[in-house]
């Protein structure tokens, strides 16, 4: 069955272009032009990822993100015209996996695209080859078969993602991880010259984790070299 991805983006020539180049690579596609119309399709038809502009008429893009992880963990890659830090990581802060600025090249979008369903997909993969197995870690457990993560036996709601990056460095303890290999082993991709992404979702994990995000004592920083996991 064919993966299906919608895209949200009030510029129809653009809804048009990524349309053409998703269904090429075997993509089924859903378009919405507002983001009111964006949070409905999301609830009715459970797409596998989502392409999200920032800009969009009766609801704006962060409302619709907001919206969306209320109920859902589909993958999310905000698109912006801004150039503006604060939007970027607020999009990130609110629980987008990835974000891409306009003017972007197909190419690089694809190629995005391509990455998060496939980590996706080995993420499910895993979850089914280890139905019955949870993954114990000091205070935590991560529950293959439910893709949950429970610390102290309390559940803790985060985004696939985020489970995808705690579970990789808890599986690992102790052991040091740059940005860009996190990117390359989480996200899946090479990406060059902006590593926000990562130090967001640590710190968005850090606010579920951590008895004290300021103070964490589980996902630990190597200053000027990346980010591990202490037992």
């Amino acid at each position: 069955m064919s993966k299906k991805i919608l895209i949200v983006d009030d510029e129809k020539p653009i809804v048009e272009i990524l349309k053409i180049n998703l269904q090429k690579e075997g993509y089924e596609t859903l378009e919405a032009f507002d983001g009111e119309a964006a949070v409905n399709i999301a609830m009715q038809e459970e797409p596998d990822l989502m392409l999200l502009d920032v800009m969009l008429p009766k609801l704006d893009g962060f409302s619709v993100l907001k919206k969306i992880r209320e109920k859902s963990s589909v993958p999310i890659l905000m698109l912006t015209a801004r150039e503006e830090e604060f939007d970027k990581v607020l999009g990130l802060e609110l629980g987008a996996d990835d974000y891409i600025t306009k003017p972007f090249s197909i190419r690089e979008l694809m190629a995005r695209v391509k990455a998060h369903m496939r980590r996706t997909e080995t993420a499910f993969a895993d979850k089914q080859e280890k139905a019955a197995d949870k993954l114990e870690i000091g205070s935590f457990v991560f529950d293959y078969n439910r893709y949950e993560l429970y610390k102290n036996g309390e559940h803790i709601e985060i985004t696939i993602r985020e489970f995808e990056l705690i579970k990789f460095l808890a599986s690992q303890p102790n052991k040091v991880f740059s940005r860009q290999s996190l990117l390359e082993s989480v996200w899946g991709y090479e990406y060059y010259g902006d590593d926000r992404t990562v130090d967001v979702t640590v710190r968005r994990l850090r606010e579920k984790v951590e008895d004290d995000p300021s103070e964490p004592r589980y996902i630990m920083t190597k200053r000027g070299v990346g980010y591990y996991f202490q037992p």
